[in-house]
């Protein structure tokens, strides 16, 4: 891991300075960028776009991963495409809920995990930018696992996620209210994702023990769409703490 010591800085300035690094250090010219969802991955789109009206970056096209980060980057003019026309990217930038000794990671706390999924599993470098909070040493207790599912039979759907072996011991909730905030208690209404399904959230109150073991019970459970779990994926993950930022690859 190497560091970067810097002075105290707020949440949000810490924020910046992952968001930024990421562009600064991993974005060239003629690029196809993968565009995350969320407060961090928010200052990476800023920055893409600062870079791309001062010129010193061009011929860049991004995929943004929800409909808040497209209307985030078509407000600063960032080039857009879909995974139809440009299905290989030479970069992606996200945050994430958590992270594991591993580098595997928890997401879909904003409700987006099944685009930022399809987009990054695509892209030849997947750069996750976080606050030191979310560096955990299991899984799952930490923050809810999201899983997508559909409307349809959502209960009978629910109750066989919580019953796989793999996720033995969790308590699974349909998010209600708004998809974006990861809560489950915000609203009367099943939350729905930019993609009309539902999200359950399963909550640990111990680490889980293999997560690709979940990742792959999940994916074959009949009605789940995808989960936010993202096993061997990342590339490197620059951490935002108390004293600056560092990198671990």
């Amino acid at each position: 891991m190497t560091t970067t010591t810097k002075a105290q800085m707020s949440q949000d300035e810490l924020k910046k300075l992952v968001g930024y690094k990421s562009v600064d250090d991993h974005v060239l010219s003629g690029m196809v960028v993968g565009l995350g969802t969320g407060s961090t991955a928010y200052f990476a789109v800023e920055r893409l776009g600062q870079k791309l009206k001062s010129g010193e970056l061009k011929d860049i096209v991004a995929i943004p991963t929800s409909e808040r980060t497209r209307e985030q980057a078509e407000s600063l003019g960032i080039p857009l495409c879909t995974l139809n026309e440009k299905s290989k990217l030479d970069v992606a930038i996200d945050g994430a809920d958590e992270v594991d000794p591993d580098l595997a990671l928890v997401k879909g706390g904003g409700g987006a995990l099944l685009r930022e999924k399809m987009v990054e599993v695509m892209a030849k470098k997947f750069i996750v930018i976080v606050d030191e909070s979310k560096l955990c040493d299991g899984l799952g207790p930490g923050f809810p696992l999201p899983v997508e599912i559909t409307p349809f039979c959502w209960e009978h759907t629910l109750g066989k996620v919580a019953a796989l072996p793999s996720l033995a011991g969790c308590e699974a909730k349909l998010r209600l209210g708004s998809a974006a905030t990861g809560s489950a208690v915000d609203g009367t209404e099943p939350a729905v994702t930019d993609n009309g399904n539902y999200i359950v959230d399963l909550f640990f109150k111990s680490p889980i023990k293999s997560a690709p073991a979940a990742a792959q019970e999940l994916k074959d459970t009949c009605g789940v769409v995808d989960h936010g779990l993202f096993c061997g994926m990342t590339t490197a993950v620059i951490i935002a703490g108390s004293d600056g930022i560092s990198v671990k690859e």
